[in-house]
């Protein structure tokens, strides 16, 4: 297994990156600036420069990985397009790039809630309209997918348990993005995680349960 990963500078994408080098898994990270992202991630991650905006440089970057793990997201900008731009064309170059090469498992972090137009983020240009097109892209396209759905990101980790349910039945939460990528990387290594939508929280009340309890719990 060799894993490609987009948004690797990001908060959540970094430590997918940590993640994923921490279970002694080769990783290529996508990055657009190599000197900023030498300063963020591990010394043993290939980094090579690209932009989910130019396929063109998508082609050839993803050509020996396996597996690709997608955490992009339009930074908070005056520009309206940012999201359709980076949430859902961003995406759909990503998907088709890794269609034509074959590659076994892509996983998608998206959002809480992306089924809800009349949410307060979609006043953010449409965001969450956005990444559920993305979404629905990536299931049409053939390729064996997770679609990550997380609540409210945090950047510093607890000790809360990870509550996972299936598509539009989760509504509030939050969760530290530590245990996002932990759910990321998990799916990579389950069956029982091929071809879902799950939405995850992290809740101290919630009673503690192995990665592949919370995916078998979830539906297709």
């Amino acid at each position: 297994m060799k894993a490609f990963v987009a948004g690797a500078t990001g908060e959540t994408g970094r430590r997918i990156v940590a993640e994923l080098v921490k279970r002694e898994i080769p990783v290529k990270a996508l990055v657009r600036d190599i000197e900023t992202a030498q300063q963020i991630l591990p010394p043993t991650v290939e980094l090579v420069t690209g932009d989910v905006l130019k396929p063109d440089t998508l082609a050839t970057t993803i050509r020996d990985c396996t597996v690709v793990l997608c955490a992009t997201g339009a930074r908070p900008s005056f520009d309206p397009t940012g999201p359709y731009q980076v949430d859902y064309q961003g995406t759909q170059n990503l998907v088709d790039v890794a269609k034509a090469q074959g590659i076994e498992h892509f996983v998608l972090v998206t959002s809480l809630c992306v089924s809800q137009f009349f949410h307060p983020l979609n006043l953010f240009w449409l965001i969450l309209v956005w990444k559920k097109q993305a979404e629905e892209y990536l299931q049409k396209s053939g390729l064996t997918y997770t679609i990550v759905r997380p609540g409210g990101l945090k950047n510093e980790d607890n000790n809360n348990n990870i509550v996972m349910q299936s598509a539009d039945t989760l509504f509030e939460g939050s969760i530290p993005r530590t245990k996002v990528a932990q759910v990321c990387v998990e799916a990579l290594f389950l069956d029982n995680s091929r071809n879902k939508i799950v939405e995850i929280v992290a809740n101290s009340e919630a009673a503690p349960k192995p990665f592949e309890q919370l995916f078998a719990s979830v539906l297709n």
